[in-house]
């Protein structure tokens, strides 16, 4: 702004003359000799008063980019989980091609719900976990149970220093044994894992979709769980005003583990006209 550089200016003025005059008397006494000053240590003082008097630090209150449900299921050989494309500021749609699910190794890929910036935190973790994991060379990696467990402390820490990151995270991937897995744990630490699960605004309108054909498919396969994916990702696209019809689909499998490229659902909103008493 105009008057910007000026109250810069000025505030560089105070600085200057304060210390100035902090440091007057310092190097020489009553008699005029030379005496001995550590000013690092009289710097630190003066820095220490500045930022007393400064705005106290602040922690994130509320998630800006947000993206909504991430859904996942366990099906009888592998895991499906699968998340849309948007990016929401507030209530506007504003970022269509966003990637919320992860594909962090062999056995596992996450989805992130909540504030995006801090997924990309959380992706860049991983992402330094498993460099590290390779830089070893021994041939060890983190199963998704160790991921789940390392990402329920992770939350837990930021949340028990009032500092939480905005976000739930689902985990769907293979233990050591090959055992299909599918986990969940919120921004403050709280974890479970179950054979289907959702958040968001999927938790009330998919989750339900998901148990009942679970239990009328007990024995369901991969290819059946991705065409109950989309069904369920079109209904929120015509429930939840934070969705949009462009969605991913990941498949953590005994051979495959893998992400779709963004597709689109085919939606037909003549189905509008039939709902009646909300005039």
């Amino acid at each position: 702004s105009p008057g910007s550089s000026g109250i810069n200016a000025e505030y560089g003025y105070y600085i200057t003359n304060n210390l100035r005059n902090k440091m007057a008397g310092m190097y020489t006494t009553h008699m005029h000799l030379p005496r001995m000053v550590d000013m690092k240590e009289k710097l630190a003082e003066f820095w220490k008063e500045e930022a007393s008097v400064a705005q106290p630090k602040k922690h994130t209150l509320q998630p800006i980019v947000t993206g909504t449900s991430v859904l996942g299921i366990v099906c009888t050989d592998g895991v499906v989980i699968a998340a849309d494309t948007l990016g929401s500021y507030g209530s506007l749609a504003r970022f269509r091609d966003i990637t919320r699910l992860m594909k962090v190794n062999n056995s596992t890929i996450i989805g992130g719900f909540g504030d995006y910036a801090d997924f990309q935190f959380i992706m860049k973790l991983l992402e330094q976990q498993t460099i590290d994991d390779d830089v070893v060379g021994d041939g060890v990696y983190r199963d998704a149970p160790s991921i789940h467990n390392w990402l329920r402390c992770v939350l837990y820490n930021r949340r028990s220093r009032m500092n939480p990151l905005w976000n739930t995270i689902v985990v769907a991937g293979r233990d050591f044994s090959g055992k299909p897995y599918l986990g969940y744990v919120d921004k403050i630490g709280v974890s479970f894992t179950e054979k289907s699960v959702a958040t968001g605004f999927g938790s009330y309108i998919a989750q339900p979709m998901m148990r009942r054909a679970m239990e009328e498919n007990p024995n369901m396969t991969v290819e059946e769980g991705k065409k109950l994916m989309e069904r369920c990702l079109k209904v929120l696209f015509y429930r939840d005003c934070r969705s949009l019809n462009r969605y991913q689909i990941g498949v953590v499998t005994a051979t495959d583990n893998s992400i779709s490229e963004p597709m689109s659902a085919a939606t037909d909103w003549s189905i509008g006209a039939n709902p009646s008493g909300y005039e």
